[in-house]
């Protein structure tokens, strides 16, 4: 990943993903409606996680996470790492919501999600996409400030759905990733020049 400049700050969003779990680590699924802890693996990673962002030197100047515990703790440790930038919570940047798939096996429930199947109880894919693209909307007024967004592999997923690049779903615990929120920002505002 490369250094952030200031004019590219304007239009970029920096996504970590939450540090883990111990489920996790388990291979089981954790939707947005399974609220659990970082593990101290996961407190390291995020920790490693503010350490390249300052190494970057990455003009964060807003942290942005869900209200649930993994992504929350994972913001609140960055937030120390990079000192005096402003944390808020965002409920609407949850995992997408599981139903009765929550702690079953990633390899499982892998096929299923992978054909748009929605989970007994849970969130169908286009609710999630909605969900998230109606988040980071509120961003957009934001985008000066250079926001980062603590997320979980789900809303990366959604997010190079939107905005690219795709194939982000791959992301591991702690892991950095860089969308360019132009495209988003001019199909969804009044500010696109042509």
């Amino acid at each position: 990943m490369q250094t952030v400049n200031h004019a590219q700050a304007s239009r970029h969003l920096i996504f970590v993903r939450h540090g883990a779990t111990e489920l996790n680590l388990a291979g089981l699924r954790c939707g947005g409606d399974l609220d659990v802890p970082l593990n101290e693996l996961g407190r390291r990673q995020a920790a490693e996680a503010g350490q390249r962002i300052r190494a970057l030197r990455m003009p964060v100047g807003v942290i942005v996470a869900s209200h649930l515990q993994r992504t929350r703790e994972t913001a609140e440790i960055i937030a120390r790492q990079l000192q005096g930038v402003e944390l808020m919570i965002e409920p609407a940047f949850a995992e997408r919501h599981l139903g009765a798939w929550n702690m079953r096996s990633v390899a499982d429930t892998e096929t299923g999600l992978a054909e748009r199947v929605t989970p007994p109880g849970g969130e169908s894919s286009d609710e999630f996409l909605d969900r998230i693209s109606g988040a980071v909307q509120t961003l957009l007024p934001r985008l000066e400030q250079q926001p980062l967004l603590v997320g979980s592999k789900g809303v990366a997923r959604v997010l190079g759905e939107l905005v690219g690049p795709p194939g982000r779903q791959g992301l591991a615990n702690g892991e950095l990733a860089l969308f360019d929120l132009a495209a988003f920002a001019c199909r969804n505002t009044m500010g696109c020049q042509a």
